[in-house]
C-alpha cells in the first residue's frame, strides 16, 4: 500500500498504540470519527510492516523496518469501539460501519426522508425495493418500510426475506434508475448484497410494535413458515424469561432504574419475578419504590423501555457475552 489517506493513517497508529492508550484517544474523537475510524481498522486486515513504517513516520514515531504487520479487523475494531462507548453503542456504530460498506450504490438517498423514499420507490416491483432496502441502514430501511401501504410493504418483507445475492450489474441498474429520478449520476463499483430472512429481522426490530404485529400478520396469511421463521429469529421482551439470572444480571447491570419501572408495567409475573431477582437488594427497593410512583403512563413509554432492554439483550449476544436459548436450538443436558 502506498499514499495512505488520514484516516488509514490514524487508523494504523491507532492499531500499534497499546490498547489502554488506544481507548484513551477514541474517547476523544466524537462517534462519526470513531465510526470513520473503526471502518479504516477493519479494512486494514493484512497490513505490511512498511506500511506500517510509512503510517507511523508521519506521527514522527521510530520505525526501524522490523516492525510487525499490525493486526487490523472487525474484532479489533469492535474492542476499541465497545470499551470507548459501551457495548450498545458499539454494536450500533458497527452496524452503520457494516452498512456504509455495501450501500455506496444508493449514499445519494442519504438525505431523504422516510416519507420521500416511500414516494420515490412508489410503482417499483417489491424486489426492487427490496434490493434497495437491503443497501440502506438498518433504522432508515425500518422507517421506510413502515411509510410502505399494505400490501405493498408485505409484499416487499417477503421479497427481502426470499432474495438471493443481487449481481454488481443489478445494483448499478437500479441505482442509475432511481438516480435519474434525483438527476444524480451513478457509481459503477457496487458491491453484491445478501437478502434472506435476517436482515428482514433486523428491519422489522426497529420497525416499531405496531408496524411489526400488523406485518407479521400480513405475512402469516400468506407464507405461515416464512412467519414462524422470522418470529423464531426475533428476541422480544417477553423472550427475557429465556435468558439465565448470569446473563439477565449483565443486561440488567447499570440500566436505569425508572426504564426498569416502565419496562415492567403491565409485565407478566414470570418477567417481573426474573428481573426483581437480578438486581441488588438496593435496586430492587429503588425499583418497588419507582414503580408506587410511576402512576398511568403512555404505552409508548412502556414500549420504548423495553426495546431498550432488547437492544441491550441483542449487543450482549452479538458480542458473544451472553447466550439467548432459541426455541429451535438444541438444551443442555446435565
Amino acid at each position: 500500500m502506498t499514499g495512505l489517506t488520514d484516516r488509514q493513517t490514524a487508523a494504523v497508529v491507532l492499531m500499534n498504540l497499546d490498547r489502554a492508550q488506544a481507548i484513551e484517544v477514541m474517547k476523544h474523537l466524537s462517534e462519526s470519527e470513531a465510526e470513520a475510524v473503526a471502518a479504516e481498522i477493519i479494512d486494514l486486515q493484512n497490513l505490511d510492516a512498511a506500511t506500517t513504517a510509512q503510517a507511523l513516520g508521519q506521527f514522527h514515531r521510530i520505525a526501524s523496518g522490523h516492525l510487525p504487520p499490525a493486526r487490523g479487523g472487525r474484532d479489533i475494531a469492535a474492542g476499541l469501539l465497545e470499551a470507548t462507548f459501551g457495548a450498545e453503542r458499539a454494536a450500533a456504530v458497527l452496524g452503520r460501519v457494516g452498512s456504509s460498506s455495501m450501500n455506496s450504490s444508493f449514499e445519494f438517498l442519504g438525505s431523504a426522508d422516510p416519507a420521500q423514499l416511500a414516494t420515490l420507490l412508489d410503482g417499483e416491483l417489491p424486489q426492487t425495493v427490496a434490493l434497495v432496502l437491503a443497501h440502506l441502514p438498518t433504522d432508515r430501511a425500518a422507517a421506510v418500510l413502515a411509510a410502505l401501504p399494505d400490501p405493498t410493504r408485505t409484499d416487499v418483507a417477503h421479497a427481502i426475506a426470499t432474495m438471493g445475492t443481487a449481481s454488481q450489474e443489478a445494483i448499478a441498474i437500479v441505482a442509475d434508475a432511481l438516480k435519474a429520478r434525483t438527476g444524480t449520476f451513478a457509481a459503477r463499483d457496487t458491491p453484491e448484497v445478501l437478502g434472506g430472512v435476517e436482515p428482514l429481522v433486523e428491519i422489522i426490530a426497529r420497525s416499531g410494535a405496531t408496524v411489526e404485529k400488523a406485518l407479521l400478520a400480513s405475512i402469516e396469511d400468506r407464507d405461515s413458515a416464512l412467519a414462524e421463521d422470522i418470529r423464531s429469529r426475533m428476541f422480544t421482551f417477553a423472550d427475557i424469561v429465556k435468558l439465565d439470572d448470569r446473563d439477565t444480571q449483565r443486561v440488567l447491570r447499570g440500566m436505569d432504574i425508572r426504564s426498569l419501572a416502565l419496562a415492567l408495567k403491565g409485565a407478566h409475573q414470570p418477567i417481573a419475578d426474573l428481573i426483581r431477582r437480578n438486581v441488588s437488594e438496593r435496586n430492587r427497593e429503588n425499583l418497588d419504590e419507582e414503580a408506587r410512583t410511576l402512576g398511568p403512563v403512555r404505552v409508548s413509554q412502556v414500549e420504548e423501555a423495553r426495546a431498550e432492554i432488547v437492544r441491550t439483550i441483542r449487543a450482549l449476544e452479538a458480542a458473544g457475552d451472553i447466550t439467548v436459548q432459541r426455541a429451535d436450538e438444541d438444551e443442555y443436558v446435565y
